[in-house]
């Protein structure tokens, strides 16, 4: 019976406690909601690039160091000074040069190179010093 004549009250005009959200409240909760969504994908965009940077470094290094143990693996007398043959190997370049060096060794360097979309990658580079022994 109460309810009823509670509602029978605010029927009337008077004022209740009913308590709620008006229209304005809705529609700033709605505006920083798409402001905080707008920020939280922009960020999404930089952390995918990111990832994708550190990805292709990973295989730049990873492809250096399979050759330069493939190298290191021959014998000193299988080691020609000299530019080898450029390796291109899907979106890397992979260049091995030996040289002589000082007291009877072989200076080997490779050199990955990759292109990213936007971006000048810096090359991978490892240099090995193999002695004659």
């Amino acid at each position: 019976m109460r309810s009823y004549q509670r509602f029978k009250k605010n029927y009337r005009g008077k004022r209740n406690n009913d308590q709620g959200f008006t229209l304005i409240e809705v529609l700033f909760a709605v505006a920083v909601l798409a402001f905080g969504l707008l920020a939280v994908s922009s960020l999404q965009g930089s952390a995918t690039r990111g990832n994708l940077m550190a990805f292709n470094r990973t295989e730049a290094v990873a492809r250096a160091q399979t050759h330069m143990e493939s190298l290191l693996a021959l014998t000193y007398a299988q080691l020609d000074a000299g530019v080898t043959p450029q390796v291109i190997e899907g979106n890397y370049t992979i260049d091995r040069t030996v040289t002589n060096g000082p007291s009877n060794t072989l200076q080997i360097t490779v050199t990955v190179t990759y292109q990213e979309k936007k971006f000048q990658a810096s090359p991978v580079i490892l240099t090995c010093v193999k002695p004659n022994v």
